[in-house]
């Protein structure tokens, strides 16, 4: 079993979240069933990208690695819509 890395887009603002785990179908479905606190406000989301890794270090790297200034930029210029 894998570890993921995942961007979820807000179909009520446009904000973008980026998160990790290990079963992303259910992680998916607890963001847009309100259960995740920092995202429930923005429900419902799409999943844009998902990543997998080896293991959940490698995951949760990426993950940091994304949530830096510059590359949230860069993401928000790529999923722009």
């Amino acid at each position: 079993m894998g570890y993921y890395v995942y961007i979820l887009k807000s179909l009520v603002n446009g904000d973008l979240y980026v998160g990790s785990t290990e079963n992303i179908d259910r992680r998916v479905e607890l963001h847009n069933s309100g259960k995740v606190k920092s995202t429930k406000g923005y429900k419902p989301w799409k999943l844009l990208e998902c990543q997998e890794f080896v293991s959940r270090s490698e995951a949760v790297r990426k993950e940091k690695f994304l949530k830096t200034g510059q590359q949230k930029e860069i993401l928000k210029q790529k999923h722009r819509a």
